[in-house]
C-alpha cells in the first residue's frame, strides 16, 4: 500500500509562540493537548493531513518506553540542536502490518504501539482518540523521526471546521527534504512510503503519493526552486520545507503582511523563510486550476 503524509511535526520551543504565529498567519490552530509522555501539541488540519506543532513540555515525563524513547526524547534532543520540521509520519490503515513491513526491510525501530488521548470539538466537547505507531529509520538521516500513524476513530479527529483557513490555503501539497546526495535514500524512501515508482531528476528524487509529494532535493537545486538556504546536512538528510496550495496567492499574502512576517517572491511562489518561522520553511502555490 501506498502511504501518504498523514502529519509533518514542527518541533518548536514555545509551543504558545508558535501557535499564536500560525494563527496570525491566517490557519486555524487548534487547543493544545497533552501526552502522558511530556509532549504538548497543537494541530492546524487539512484534509487527511495536518502538522503537529509540538514541543517538548515535561521531560521529567519520559519514560523507558519506546514512543518515549522515539518520539519524547528525539524532539527534546532535536530541540537542542534547533527548531523545524523534526518528523514525517506518514498514514497507516494497519500500524501491526507496517511495523511487519518495515521490518522485512530493514527499516523498523520499533514494534507498533497504541496510545489514547481526549480531543475536543470546535464546541468545547471532548471525544476519544486512538492512534497506532510503527517508527522507522534511515541511518543516512539521523536528525530526522519517521513512524506511521494509524488513526483508530478518524471520525472523532478531521473535523471540516478545523480545516478552514483565513490565508486561503486549502491542502498540503508536499514535504521538502535536503540531502547531499537524494539518490543515497531511494531505497529507504521508497520502502517507507511503500511506493516503488520513485522519479529521478536532475534535482533529486519525488514520490507521488495518496496525500501529496515527497521530494528530496540536493541543496543546489533546493536554492534554485526556492530562493533561500537550506539547513545544513553534514549530519544526514533533513526535513526543509512544507508546501500548501491555496486558490488565490494575494489573499496568503495579504495575511503575512497583517501579521508583519517577512516573505519572498520566487517562480509563482510565496516563501517564508526559516528565521521567520521558528527553523521551518512554509512554501505557497497557487492551487492547480
Amino acid at each position: 500500500m501506498a502511504r501518504g503524509p498523514d502529519h509533518i511535526v514542527h518541533a518548536v520551543r514555545d509551543l504558545d509562540a508558535a501557535a499564536d504565529f500560525y494563527r496570525r498567519i491566517g490557519f486555524t490552530v487548534g487547543a493544545r493537548n497533552r501526552h502522558s509522555w511530556g509532549t504538548h501539541n497543537c494541530i492546524v488540519q487539512f484534509p487527511e493531513c495536518f502538522i503537529e506543532i509540538l514541543t517538548l513540555a515535561e521531560p521529567e515525563k519520559l519514560g523507558d518506553d519506546d514512543i518515549s524513547r522515539l518520539f519524547g526524547k528525539f524532539n527534546g534532543d532535536f530541540l537542542k540542536a534547533h527548531e523545524g520540521f523534526s518528523q514525517l509520519v506518514l498514514e497507516s490503515r494497519d500500524a501491526i502490518a507496517d511495523e511487519r513491513a518495515f521490518r522485512e526491510q530493514g527499516i523498523a525501530v520499533s514494534e507498533a504501539m497504541r496510545f489514547e488521548r481526549e480531543g475536543k470539538r470546535p464546541d468545547g466537547s471532548t471525544v476519544k482518540l486512538a492512534f497506532s505507531l510503527a517508527f522507522a529509520r534511515d541511518p543516512l538521516a539521523p536528525e530526522t523521526g519517521f513512524f506511521v500513524c494509524q488513526h483508530h476513530f478518524p471520525e472523532n479527529f478531521w473535523n471540516p471546521a478545523f480545516q478552514k483557513h483565513a490565508n486561503g490555503a486549502t491542502e498540503i501539497a508536499g514535504v521538502v527534504f535536503v540531502a547531499e546526495n537524494p539518490t543515497d535514500h531511494h531505497i529507504f524512501m521508497s520502502a517507507f512510503a511503500g511506493e516503488r515508482d520513485l522519479q529521478s531528476t536532475s534535482s533529486g528524487i519525488s514520490i507521488a503519493t495518496p496525500h501529496g509529494e515527497i521530494q528530496v532535493m540536493d541543496p543546489t537545486a533546493y536554492r534554485i526552486h526556492f530562493g533561500i538556504e537550506p539547513p545544513s546536512v553534514m549530519a544526514g538528510m533533513r526535513l526543509c520545507a512544507l508546501r500548501f496550495t491555496a486558490p488565490d496567492l494575494k489573499t496568503v499574502e495579504a495575511s503575512l503582511k497583517s501579521a508583519h512576517v517577512g516573505h519572498s517572491h520566487h517562480l509563482n511562489r510565496i516563501v517564508v523563510a526559516p528565521a521567520e518561522a521558528m527553523g521551518a520553511a512554509l512554501v505557497f502555490e497557487q492551487s492547480p486550476r
